[in-house]
């Protein structure tokens, strides 16, 4: 199993703003045309989970799945489980919590996730790509939903003079057996 994580600051919002703005996945593909293809979300009754299902590009393929998404507004936390798709495994969740930056309100957003292809004789192969790939769709969908305010960096992050903006991310991966 391998593991991510993404840490971003977005600077001047609020935590409600920012949080109905991350759990708006309905508008992903029109924001990150290139990165998310497709995000269909069933809407649920209050206070039970959504259904979404996902195509996002991956290399010269799409990557599919289904998950649930458990929004938790009152601690601006979202927590999702894949239940069919491409990956064996797939989990992971936002959490987002109020931050200052520079002396002005911010939003520190941290993207963490799980996944599994459930290949073990391909995993030295397929994973780091697919976690290269996970982290360059999350950066952009964090740059497509607050806009050129919000740069993500790191050591497997994409570099850009959009990133010069920013202000402050990281990202760390790990693997467990």
């Amino acid at each position: 199993m391998r593991s991510v994580e993404i840490i971003a600051v977005v600077p001047e919002i609020d935590l409600g703003t920012a949080f109905a703005t991350i759990s708006d996945f309905g508008r992903y593909p029109a924001l990150v045309p290139d990165v998310v293809r497709s995000v269909t979300v069933q809407p649920a009754r209050p206070g039970e989970p959504i259904v979404s299902a996902w195509e996002v590009f991956f290399r010269n393929g799409i990557l599919a799945w289904t998950e649930v998404d458990h929004l938790h507004p009152e601690s601006a936390t979202i927590d999702f489980e894949q239940t069919v798709g491409d990956f064996e495994e797939f989990s992971g969740g936002w959490r987002l919590t109020p931050f200052l930056a520079s002396g002005a309100p911010a939003v520190r957003v941290v993207f963490a996730a799980e996944f599994d292809f459930g290949v073990p004789s391909l995993a030295s192969i397929v994973d780091p790509v697919a976690e290269r790939v996970l982290v360059e769709t999350i950066t952009e969908i964090l740059r497509g939903l607050f806009g050129t305010v919000l740069t993500v960096s790191g050591p497997a992050a994409p570099r850009s003079a959009s990133a010069a903006l920013g202000v402050m991310a990281e990202y760390t991966t790990t693997r467990t057996a």
